[in-house]
């Protein structure tokens, strides 16, 4: 089953391959969207800081049933904080708002502000400022793993570079028609773990009808399709939703897309989002 197999952070902390994502969730009703997960066998959520539901997402984690300690939780540093000061208590926030004694993984959520993601600078010192606060927190057991989001090269090379540890992961926008593959290369082989967000495009993908064809092909949704493209890449992937019949949907993805098919997957090109463009992560800048 798809939805226990793990993969291993560079500190040997094991993580669920499949998370549910929380992005636009309420906070009032993303404790039963996390309860109903858990319930269909998801042990990964993910939550930030800037989605303003941390409290709800502890909240189903604290009340599903499951051990504290079979669940694995991620959080992100909201965008804004590239201070040491700022990050620490930012850190001690989160644990507090979810209620929870540690964080399984802590992410910078950006390496830019969200207000200056077209901008040229790259916020380098702010970066390792905020990375001295979680390597701190890591140390004390607050959190068991450290790590990005939103990271390119340059971003990446700043915390190698100079932080006394490494980041243990990548969480980036990939899915079909729009996979990094360099970048994903780049953070594997300085022994990062990747973790694709957004695997069905924000929903822009549907309507794909070459990517349609092929999941016609396997008698599989273009969802399923698009996150077992992800997983058969060596990515960890992070489907959003609070339906409970897409969250079963998109676990049961126990099929192999053949290697030809792969590559004809690895050649599209779609990069559309509609209303989501207005993010900063959908724009196209980096």
């Amino acid at each position: 089953m798809t939805l226990k197999d793990t993969a291993t952070l560079p500190n040997g902390v094991t993580i669920p391959k499949i998370a549910l994502g929380t992005w636009m969730i309420e906070d009032d009703k993303v404790a039963e969207a996390v309860k109903t997960a858990v319930g269909l066998g998801y042990r990964h959520i993910d939550t930030a800081q800037a989605y303003g539901n941390e409290r709800g997402v502890g909240e189903g984690i604290r009340n599903c049933g499951v051990a504290r300690g079979d669940l694995f939780v991620q959080t992100k540093l909201a965008a804004e904080i590239k201070d040491y000061e700022g990050a620490k208590a930012a850190i001690d926030g989160s644990l507090a708002t979810m209620g929870l004694d540690y964080i399984d993984l802590m992410i910078i959520h950006s390496p830019k502000p969200w207000a200056d993601y077209a901008g040229a600078d790259r916020f380098f010192e702010g970066n390792l400022a905020a990375w001295k606060a979680f390597e701190e927190a890591l140390d004390a057991g607050k959190v068991r793993a450290i790590g990005v989001s939103n990271f390119q090269k340059a971003d990446l090379d700043n915390l190698l570079q100079n932080a006394r540890v490494k980041p243990m992961i990548n969480q980036i926008l990939a899915h079909v028609g729009n996979t990094p593959f360099a970048l994903i290369d780049y953070a594997r082989e300085n022994g990062m773990l990747v973790e694709a967000y957004s695997p069905i495009a924000h929903g822009k993908i549907l309507d794909n009808p070459e990517i349609g064809a092929l999941a016609t092909k396997y008698d599989v949704s273009i969802p399923q399709l698009c996150i077992r493209y992800i997983l058969q890449l060596g990515l960890l992937v992070l489907p959003k939703t609070a339906n409970p019949a897409h969250m079963k949907t998109n676990a049961d993805v126990d099929f192999v897309i053949s290697d030809a098919d792969m590559t004809a997957l690895k050649a599209i090109t779609a990069k559309d989002y509609g209303d989501a463009s207005v993010f900063p992560v959908y724009s196209g800048a980096e």
